[in-house]
């Protein structure tokens, strides 16, 4: 299994020998082990990469995101053929309970709401209000608390009363890459475990390849929001890039441990399944973090 990530942000040619990603630049080559390599994040058009190196890395469950014009996330990549997926596990995936879905589903939201709380907290903004709106969920969320709880909750925190998640600054740049990193994370253990990404047990869009992905990323979103509210920037600089791959380093309280995220992830979305599969009766969701949220640049910087 992975451990590092490794973003490219210059004009370079990524290739594959014997067992490494080669990476030439106008500084030299380096090379790095492809089985290190848990995620790679092509931040540059200026950038050239081999089938080889794309196929090695598909076979060793990495995945790689590629960037715009304007290092905006716009693609990543998805194993086609994991070796677990068999059409008993798609049944299985296809089967599950429209009342487990729910049940899942709300147990999400509602940690992911309570966590926007602890942001709130953290940052000493007023958040008690709130709390009733979280009093009054209800399985499947039917009256849309979550989306009520957002309209408030990113205002607050940005201390912008005008502030929306639908214009282009700075901050939902960072917030948009923050999320497509976690997405994609979420993604990855998903296809690990033979599933398919389009079909959620929320989130039902035509347009969207990873429906469940989007499903069960939520409840992790606050981390994404505490870190991007704590930096002063004006633009997505390379440093808040890599301050938010890095994030996938941060340690969380996760139903009683000290876990990184990236390890939490694994864990996390085998419980969930594992609960929609009905291999067992309940599902323990406890996830906070810690006060202090790591601002280092990510190892493996190209």
């Amino acid at each position: 299994m992975g451990w590092r990530s490794v973003i490219i942000t210059q004009h370079a040619k990524l290739s594959y020998s014997a067992h490494m990603m080669r990476v030439q630049t106008g500084d030299g080559i380096n090379q790095i082990p492809i089985e290190d390599i848990d995620l790679l994040l092509v931040s540059t058009t200026q950038a050239v990469i081999s089938s080889a190196l794309i196929s090695e890395l598909a076979h060793q469950n990495t995945k790689i995101i590629f960037t715009d014009l304007k290092n905006q996330p716009v693609c990543e990549t998805v194993g086609y053929y994991p070796n677990n997926r068999s059409l008993g596990v798609l049944e299985k995936q296809i089967s599950w309970k429209d009342d487990r879905k729910q049940k899942l589903w709300t147990k999400i939201i509602k940690l992911k709401m309570t966590n926007q709380l602890r942001v709130l907290k953290l940052r000493k903004i007023g958040y008690e209000d709130l709390e009733r709106e979280i009093d009054k969920l209800e399985i499947g969320d039917p009256t849309n608390r979550e989306a009520v709880v957002a309209q408030k909750y990113f205002p607050r925190l940005f201390n912008e009363q005008n502030f929306s998640r639908r214009n282009s600054s700075a901050a939902n740049a960072a917030l948009d890459y923050g999320y497509s990193i976690l997405l994609s994370t979420v993604n990855k253990e998903i296809v690990s475990a033979g599933y398919l990404t389009q079909l959620g047990i929320h989130h039902h869009s035509d347009e969207n390849q990873f429906n469940l992905g989007s499903d069960l990323m939520e409840c992790f979103r606050p981390v994404v929001d505490y870190w991007v509210s704590g930096q002063k920037f004006n633009e997505l600089t390379p440093d808040i890039k890599y301050g938010l791959v890095d994030m996938l380093n941060v340690e969380l309280n996760y139903n009683g441990k000290t876990m990184l995220l990236r390890n939490v992830v694994p864990d996390y979305v085998r419980k969930c399944i594992s609960y929609l599969n009905q291999e067992s009766d309940s599902m323990q969701i406890e996830v906070d973090f810690k006060n202090e949220v790591p601002n280092n640049a990510i190892n493996g910087h190209v």
